[in-house]
């Protein structure tokens, strides 16, 4: 069996990195990747046995693909929508949208789910279970394209097909050698939650502050540094959490000017469901008492974002076993935790499931996601979509 889906998948590659260029080109933000979800539509109707179902969330789809053996239903999901940077990576298929750019390898994501839907269509007989393939807008801007997909029903019954037992997920890894595979069980990634803070104090002359009641400059870095006690005192021994303030505002203020409003904006992120949402009241009561020990007033907005993605571990071991199968040993990795939040994790809290990385390192491609020169090298695109193609029928086999 993994010679095959190692030989469709050298069949299907060409495809793969024609899919995945024409992506890059064309990239679209978050619930806008009306191009992108019409190319995947046309790719996915002439293969056979699969029934598509469009509109899902908006521009999401979803295809069922039935195996002709016995198995559980589960599910493969790829995201599809680009990030605001304009590239500069340089290659004769950047991106054709000023401002755009798939920075984050979900085109590869679309493309090696695109390609295994084309194996496993060609090894249908070998396949345990209904797999339903999941196309996802929006996985880059809150609140973000799982909740919509499952509000919509992604992990339903339907008239597609029984609802998915298990979900599998695949992401870029530009710090792991490309076709390499690395799987982490257990807590894995952070959630993501955003910090808003808004100082007051009255203002005025800079040469006069001993006449003011308050200082909003003054207050708002005395809540920075308060902040940080919320992680180094007050977040258990062996708990990961991390806060960062990334942005200090102070409008109307000016060499000679005391302004009266300063803002803060930051992140906080945590592995642990408990200690993250006492820490979001920490972070209030400590900026708003903070600032009235100097004489200001602080209004403070906390946004929830993404959960900590947890990896069930049965699953995450069937990667792990699958990867050393089809990529051996010494190019399957076990990862350490990753501090980037992704709404995978919301399918992870309804199924058990696992979120692993496909290493995407060499042919020049170095640079970090999320930054305009991000590329990968395409040769990882045979080991991704062979590599789903591999794990779904690895994950039908072993639940027969």
């Amino acid at each position: 069996m993994r010679d095959r889906v190692r030989a469709l998948a050298d069949d299907v590659f060409p495809e793969v990195v024609r899919l995945r260029r024409t992506i890059h080109r064309r990239p679209e933000l978050a619930f806008e990747e009306h191009e992108t979800a019409r190319l995947v539509k046309e790719t996915l109707e002439p293969l056979d046995g699969i029934r598509i179902r469009e509109g899902v969330a908006g521009t999401g789809l979803v295809a069922t693909l039935d195996g002709e053996r016995d198995g559980p239903p589960f599910l493969l999901r790829a995201d599809m929508d680009a990030l605001p940077i304009t590239e500069a990576t340089g290659r004769d298929f950047a991106s054709e949208h000023d401002g755009v750019m798939h920075a984050c390898g979900h085109d590869a994501h679309t493309a090696s789910l695109l390609g295994a839907a084309m194996i496993l269509s060609e090894m249908r007989a070998d396949l345990g279970g209904t797999v339903r393939l999941l196309f996802q807008p929006s996985e880059e801007k809150l609140p973000g394209g799982a909740k919509a997909m499952i509000s919509d029903g992604a992990l339903s019954d339907s008239d597609h097909g029984p609802a998915p037992q298990a979900v599998f997920g695949q992401h870029v890894a530009p710090d792991l050698e490309s076709g390499h595979i690395g799987v982490r069980g257990g807590m894995y990634m952070a959630s993501a939650d955003e910090i808003y803070v808004r100082t007051r104090a009255e203002g005025g002359h800079a040469a006069s502050p001993h006449e003011l009641e308050g200082d909003a400059v003054v207050a708002a870095a005395r809540v920075v540094t308060a902040l940080q006690t919320i992680v180094s005192r007050r977040c258990p021994p062996g708990t990961p959490s991390v806060l960062t303030i990334g942005n200090v505002d102070t409008p109307g203020g000016a060499t000679n000017v005391i302004p009266k409003t300063a803002r803060l904006e930051g992140t906080f992120r945590a592995m642990d469901e408990d200690w993250r949402f006492r820490a979001h009241r920490l972070v209030e009561r400590t900026a708003v008492r903070t600032a009235e020990a100097h004489g200001a007033e602080a209004d403070v907005d906390v946004k929830t974002g993404y959960p900590a993605l947890y990896n069930h571990p049965d699953e995450a071991q069937l990667v792990r076993e699958a990867a050393r199968d089809y990529v051996g040993p010494d190019r399957t990795a076990d990862l350490d935790r990753w501090y980037a939040s992704e709404d995978f994790a919301y399918y992870l809290q309804e199924q058990p499931g696992a979120f692993y990385r496909l290493g995407t390192r060499g042919d020049g491609a170095t640079h970090g996601l999320h930054t305009s020169r991000f590329d990968i090298d395409e040769e990882a695109l045979r080991t991704g979509a062979g590599f789903l193609a591999f794990l779904a029928l690895r994950y039908g086999a072993a639940h027969r």
